[in-house]
């Protein structure tokens, strides 16, 4: 049996799913023979990636607008997911922002606040969501959380390029919340799993324009498929496996 066999045709919600890392997790579980749920404020990005895909892989692919950001319109998709589809056994939480400008700056308090509303409580909604899912079918679940290298520390760009902000705080309450809920899913004696997938820098458009500018010539970055395949590793463990974390960086990264 491969490792990702006892997933095929189980269901899979991934959270920022229209680019980046989220898109690559969707390609990656369509696949390996799941039916995933694409998250996305930019829902018609995730519907043109299904057009992308091949043949009967389409029909695995569906498209839910939803800003994790808001309570209700989490709760809206996860109906959805629960009428058309039943449940939930794997969920990639993966959504993310990163505000600009300094964190002991004036007039930031919008960015600062929508990146741990997205980061943070959207991850939190999301969790919530399928964590109930898997747990009122007695059911084997996986939660993935993405987090990065910035949430065990905090890396030091130096002066010539802008401050991380609060982005490295908001991933430094997920490292917490991962342990919250393996403890949590322990408690109430379940069957579902939580791990955290930390990356370096990947090659994405989450990084402001001046940052990228600098570090694509001069620094060596992962690519989105290379995280992809490390949620894949994931949650092919074995059942009994608890995978915590899994920290990734392109050779040669500098921190």
């Amino acid at each position: 049996m491969s490792l990702m066999e006892r997933w095929c045709n189980k269901v899979a919600v991934v959270s920022g799913a229209s680019s980046g890392i989220g898109a690559a997790c969707v390609r990656a579980l369509v696949g390996a023979g799941m039916v995933v749920v694409g998250l996305a404020r930019r829902q018609e990005r995730v519907e043109q990636l299904r057009e992308e895909l091949a043949g009967e892989k389409q029909s695995r692919l569906h498209a839910i607008r939803c800003d994790v950001s808001r309570n209700e319109q989490v709760s809206e998709a996860f109906e959805w997911i629960k009428k058309h589809l039943g449940a939930v056994d794997v969920l990639v939480s993966n959504a993310g922002i990163m505000a600009t400008g300094e964190l002991s700056g004036q007039d930031d308090a919008e960015a600062m606040l929508a990146t741990m509303e997205t980061n943070v409580m959207g991850g939190v909604y999301c969790i919530r969501e399928a964590f109930q899912s898997m747990r009122e079918r007695g059911a084997e679940g996986h939660v993935v959380i993405v987090n990065s290298v910035a949430g065990q520390q905090v890396p030091n760009l130096g002066p010539q390029l802008p401050s991380l902000n609060i982005y490295p705080a908001s991933k430094f309450a997920l490292t917490a919340m991962n342990e919250i809920y393996r403890q949590e899913f322990q408690r109430h004696k379940t069957l579902v799993r939580v791990s955290t997938i930390s990356p370096g820098i990947v090659d994405t458009d989450i990084l402001p324009q001046q940052i990228q500018g600098v570090i694509k010539q001069h620094m060596p970055m992962l690519q989105c498929a290379d995280v992809a395949d490390a949620v894949l590793w994931t949650i092919g463990t074995p059942p009994n496996v608890q995978v915590h974390n899994v920290t990734i960086k392109p050779q040669g990264e500098k921190f």
